[in-house]
C-alpha cells in the first residue's frame, strides 16, 4: 500500500518546509518536492500542515481508584487520542504484590483492545532488595521507566532512601525515573486537619496540597538525582516555583527534565470553588493564575521539555449513563465524593484535548512556535522515552504516524465534539482555530474528518530502549 501526501507544509521540531511525503505500508519512505510514484492513494494537502503524530507520555487508562475505575479504557481513550492527533500513548502499570511480570501481564491484557500504539511505565510503589534485583528485567519487557511518588503516604510513596536506591538502579541499567512531587507528610497532616474542622468541599483538595510542597519536592528530587548521577523526569509540573527549581537544577548540570499538562496552564484552584468544582479535581491540583503564567514562560523559554495530559477521566455524575458508540454506559465517578473531597476520584479527561487546545491557545496566541508545539507534544517525548526516530519524526524510515492539520478549521469545542468517554469537558464552549483533518497510524488512515476508521486491536505495544536526556 502506497500513499502520497502532496503539496503540504511539513512541521517538525526544528524546521518548517514545503514537501511531499510518500508512505509505503507502515513507513515513511521519501520526503521531497514534487515526488512522483505509483501509488494507491494521493492526498492533496494544499494549505495544510503535516506533523508527526502526537506522543502523550502520561495517561491512565482503565485505572482502579476509589471503588471505581477511570472511564476510558485502552480502546476509548486511544480513539479519543487519535481524534486529537495523538498516535502513541504511554500508560502506567500498577505494581501488584505478585511482582513485575504479573503486573505487566495484567496491563498487556487490558491493552489488547488498543487503538493506537502504546507503551508502559512501571509504578514503583514498593522497594526492597528483591524488587531492586528484579528492576532490570523490565528492560527485557521493553519498559525503561520507573515512576516514584513523594506523596500518598502508606499507599504509593517511597521514602527518600528507597527513591535514591531506585535512581541508582536506574542509572546502572539505562533506565529513567519519573517522579510525582508533593510533600506527602504535609498533605496528610493538612487533610486530617481540614476534615476534623468539617471542611469537605472540593476547594479543600487544593488547600490541603500547597504548592510549596511541590516546589521543595521537585528540588529535592533533582538533588537526589544529582547525588545518584542519574536522570529524573518530573511529571505534571503545576507550580511556577517548580519551573524555577527546574531551571536552577538544569543550569547546574543536573539531568532533570520537566513535564507540564494543559490543565495547569489554563485553570486555577478557583475552579474548585465552583458548584461543579469536582470536575477540576486532580493531583496535584491547579494552582493560581500566576502559576499558569510562569508555566507558559517555562514552555516559551524551553525550560520545560514536554506537555503530557495525565489523562485519567471520571464521570462528573456516574449515576447517569452516557451514550458511547450507540450504547448506554454509566461508571461511578466524582459523585462518590459529594460529601467528602477526599473521596472524589482524582483525575481529568484530556487525551483528545491536548493538541487542539495547545495549538489555538499556545501557537496561535504566540506563546510558542509551531516547531515548539511539535517538540513538546511529539518529538521530545519520543526522544526521552526511547522511541525516536520511530515515533515523533518525519524522516524516511520512521513509522508513518502522520497528522494532516488544518490550521484554518474552526471548532466550537466541548463534550459533544470529544470522543473521551465521560460526561463533561474542561474546555466546554472554547473556540478553536486549527484541528486535525486526517490521522494516520503506521500508514493506515484511522481518522478522516469526523469519521473513525480505526478499530480495537490496531495498536501495537512498543518496546522501548534507553532514551535521551534533553
Amino acid at each position: 500500500m502506497k500513499t502520497l501526501i502532496q503539496n503540504g507544509t511539513l512541521v517538525t521540531a526544528s524546521e518548517t518546509f514545503a514537501a511531499d511525503i510518500l508512505i509505503e505500508d507502515e513507513k515513511i519512505t521519501r520526503i521531497g518536492l514534487n515526488l512522483e510514484a505509483d501509488t494507491d492513494h494521493r492526498i492533496d494537502a494544499t494549505g495544510k500542515l503535516i506533523m508527526p503524530g502526537g506522543v502523550d507520555p502520561h495517561v491512565h487508562l482503565d485505572l482502579p481508584m476509589f471503588d471505581t475505575v477511570s472511564s476510558d479504557d485502552h480502546y476509548t481513550g486511544h480513539k479519543a487520542a487519535a481524534f486529537g492527533g495523538t498516535t502513541t500513548a504511554m500508560d502506567f502499570v500498577v505494581l501488584e504484590n505478585e511482582g513485575f511480570d504479573h503486573s505487566v501481564d495484567l496491563w498487556m491484557k487490558k491493552a489488547e483492545k488498543a487503538a493506537i500504539d502504546y507503551s508502559f511505565h512501571m509504578n514503583l510503589t514498593r522497594f526492597d532488595e528483591k524488587i531492586a534485583k528484579a528492576i532490570p528485567s523490565l528492560m527485557d519487557m521493553g519498559i525503561q521507566t520507573l515512576k516514584v511518588f513523594t506523596a500518598y503516604n502508606g499507599r504509593l510513596r517511597l521514602d527518600d532512601g528507597g527513591i535514591f536506591k531506585a535512581l541508582q538502579v536506574a542509572r546502572d541499567n539505562g533506565m529513567l525515573v519519573m517522579a510525582h512531587c508533593e510533600n506527602g507528610d504535609v498533605v496528610e497532616t493538612l487533610t486530617a486537619q481540614a476534615l476534623a474542622d468539617g471542611h469537605t468541599e472540593p476547594i479543600w483538595h487544593a488547600l490541603t496540597r500547597p504548592s510549596w510542597g511541590a516546589v521543595e519536592s521537585s528540588l529535592r528530587m533533582a538533588a537526589m538525582a544529582e547525588q545518584a548521577d542519574a536522570p529524573v523526569y518530573i511529571v505534571h509540573m503545576n507550580a511556577g516555583g517548580e519551573v524555577d527549581m527546574l531551571q536552577y537544577a538544569r543550569e547546574r548540570g543536573v539531568k532533570v527534565m520537566g513535564e507540564t499538562c494543559p490543565q495547569y496552564l489554563f485553570f486555577s484552584q478557583d475552579h474548585l470553588s465552583r458548584d461543579d468544582g469536582a470536575k477540576w479535581i486532580c493531583s496535584p491540583p491547579m494552582r493560581t493564575e500566576q502559576d499558569n503564567a510562569k508555566l507558559w514562560d517555562g514552555l516559551r523559554q524551553g525550560i520545560l521539555q514536554t506537555v503530557g495530559t495525565d489523562h485519567c477521566p471520571f464521570y462528573f455524575d456516574g449515576t447517569q449513563p452516557i451514550v458511547y458508540e450507540g450504547s448506554e454506559i454509566a461508571i461511578p465517578g466524582k459523585e462518590l465524593g459529594r460529601q467528602d473531597f477526599t473521596k472524589i476520584p482524582n483525575g481529568l479527561p484530556g487525551i483528545q484535548d491536548r493538541m487542539p487546545i495547545m495549538w489555538t491557545y499556545g501557537v496561535n496566541a504566540g506563546y510558542m512556535s509551531a516547531n515548539q508545539f511539535v517538540a513538546y507534544t511529539s518529538t521530545n517525548p519520543a526522544k526521552i522515552f526511547g522511541l525516536y526516530p520511530q515515533k515523533g519524526a518525519l524522516v524516511p524510515g520512521a513509522d508513518a504516524d502522520i497528522v494532516i492539520w488544518d490550521p484554518e478549521k474552526q471548532v466550537r469545542y466541548g463534550v459533544a465534539h470529544s470522543h473521551q468517554r465521560t460526561d463533561y469537558n474542561l474546555y466546554e464552549g472554547w473556540e478553536l482555530t486549527g484541528y486535525p483533518e486526517k490521522v494516520f497510524l503506521r500508514g493506515k488512515l484511522i481518522v478522516d474528518g469526523n469519521e473513525w476508521k480505526g478499530k480495537r486491536g490496531d495498536g501495537e505495544f512498543l518496546k522501548r530502549s534507553e532514551g535521551m536526556i534533553l
